[in-house]
């Protein structure tokens, strides 16, 4: 048994690992801990690259296009000699028109073929025989794309395709890998053009290139990224064109708003990381580099800070105040209407939503350790023990895409005076409800009218009962504030005949844990307790 629990914790590994391949690839690149490997800040340029240029071709009007093998001419005569039809450029560079004989055109400017073609029906005909000459259509050819591209081959079009459609084509520039601003084009081995598309993001400019056959389009590894955030419209992770650059250069990318007065530089110094602001009169004199953190602000949001306000009230939805202010001060001003459930109040904060998925995720880890390192004492457990850690996966997968809300718990005894806000901060005041709702293991989840005597069991007997997977343990009732009691049902010692259900609760009822692994229960069991308390969702676990 101790083997198959050897190769399962392989499979476990090997699973693991394809799952954060990219991760691994992108730090491997990453040599110092000054650059910067970021999950979610959007990289400036990623969005471009969706599809939108792969399915166009650029058949259009380019008098520096040279002419070439394959190229096909559309060629009418009319006057004394009537004559209309399209050729195709041989391999020795001519086409054939009757009674005026081969004319070469290979390597001729487009714009010169008119000329051209001209001057060799004069040789035969005189002036009354009118010319028109135009290129019909251009020579499909293949361009290799290599490179930090997402489909690395040979891609079909045409010689005045543009580099976005091929770059398009290979699925775009791998996100953290390829670099925007260092594309070369090569023919025969040697770099013969190179490309900085923030010139086409920034200013819509773009150099049009005639591509032949066989020419190779490679997208070199990104060096320098530099973070931005705060007061700009643009908060994006940038790239360098070269390794250093001041403030000022970065600031016409970036675009900050007319709020923005400082700036703060945040780099590595050995092993530490050092951050100072500066005024922006600073800017045309200080450097940014590989890794630097670079946020823009004003002093008055420095001192203020910006609050969410939601549900039901009357004016603005955010509110700026200084530090220091209380839940009670912002109470105290704003405008609630008859429905205003005062009484209520929630509170949602940014920091207490990532403790509490800091907590998840710990225990999730734990679950995962758990399940891929249990002994089996016979082939028919171990056979369970490999299904059972199948499903553990998939509830992981599932646990984890779920986000707790942060909510902070306001009873009526507290003091909101004591209650200081932070940055980011969301107050909902939420309107009378006369509705609880009944959800998760019940037959028929469901909202119902608020019933002064009804209990718990009552409410969960008009949505027809439980559930077969209901945990009898694990009934909670979140009251309308967000405080949250656990009540079992069916207890002698149950406090369900004096709990009181409130017009504006709800009622979850968790679900079992089907496994003969204690430990996995019991884990599987506290997590889902969590989620539910912190993000309100009854998440059901095999």
């Amino acid at each position: 048994m101790q083997l198959f629990n050897t190769k399962l914790i392989g499979l476990f590994l090997l699973v693991t690992s394809s799952l954060f391949a990219v991760d691994i690839t992108v730090k491997d690149n990453i040599k110092d801990k000054s650059q910067i490997s970021l999950k979610e800040k959007a990289y400036f340029g990623e969005e471009i690259f969706q599809g939108n240029f792969k399915e166009n071709q650029q058949f259009r009007y380019n008098p520096n296009y040279i002419l070439n093998v394959g190229d096909i001419i559309s060629v009418k005569l009319w006057g004394a000699y009537e004559y209309a039809s399209e050729h195709t450029v041989d391999k020795q560079g001519n086409i054939f028109i009757p009674k005026v004989g081969e004319v070469y055109l290979l390597g001729l400017s487009n714009h010169k073929l008119k000329e051209v073609i001209v001057s060799a029906v004069k040789k035969v005909f005189n002036n009354n025989v009118y010319v028109y000459a135009d290129l019909k259509q251009y020579q499909p050819i293949s361009v290799f794309v290599s490179g930090a591209v997402n489909k690395i081959g040979l891609y079909k079009g045409l010689s005045t395709d543009s580099i976005l459609q091929f770059i398009d084509k290979a699925g775009g520039i791998v996100r953290g890998q390829g670099s925007y601003r260092h594309i070369e084009i090569l023919r025969n081995k040697q770099v013969i053009k190179r490309l900085d598309l923030y010139q086409f993001l920034l200013n819509g400019k773009i150099d049009m290139f005639q591509f032949r056959n066989g020419d190779v389009i490679l997208i070199n590894p990104v060096q320098n990224f530099i973070e931005v955030e705060g007061e700009v419209n643009r908060p994006y992770t940038f790239e360098l064109l070269t390794e250093t650059a001041t403030v000022r250069d970065v600031m016409r990318f970036i675009m900050p708003k007319s709020t923005a007065n400082k700036f703060m530089l945040t780099k590595w110094v050995g092993t530490q990381e050092i951050t100072k602001d500066y005024p922006l009169s600073q800017a045309n004199s200080l450097f940014v580099s590989r890794g630097t953190k670079l946020k823009f602000f004003s002093n008055y949001y420095v001192d203020n800070l910006e609050i969410l306000l939601e549900g039901e009230h009357k004016g603005s939805k955010k509110v700026m105040m200084k530090k220091g202010t209380s839940l009670y001060e912002v109470l105290s001003n704003i405008q609630f209407t008859p429905l205003s459930d005062i009484k209520n109040v929630k509170l949602y904060r940014k920091s207490v939503a990532k403790t509490q998925k800091q907590l998840v995720e710990t225990m999730l880890k734990d679950l995962e350790a758990r399940a891929f390192t249990s002994d089996s004492s016979t082939v028919e457990e171990a056979n369970i023990r490999n299904k059972e850690s199948e499903m553990i996966i998939k509830f992981v997968e599932r646990a984890r895409k779920i986000d707790p809300l942060g909510q902070v718990i306001i009873s009526h005894e507290d003091n909101l005076n004591n209650i200081y806000l932070e940055e980011g901060d969301k107050i909902v005041i939420p309107k009378y409800s006369n509705i609880v709702v009944v959800q998760g293991e019940v037959n028929i989840p469901n909202a119902l009218s608020y019933k002064e005597a009804y209990s718990i069991d009552d409410y969960i007997r008009d949505c027809g009962g439980y559930g077969e997977r209901a945990n009898m343990d694990k009934i909670l009732l979140i009251k309308a504030n967000g405080r949250v009691i656990q009540h079992s049902s069916g207890d002698f010692f149950s406090t369900s005949s004096t709990l009181n259900v409130g017009a504006g609760d709800s009622i979850l009822v968790l679900g079992k844990t089907d496994s003969k692994n204690i430990l996995i229960t019991s884990s599987v069991t506290q997590i889902l307790y969590q989620i539910a308390v912190g993000a309100a969702v009854v998440l059901r676990a095999f």
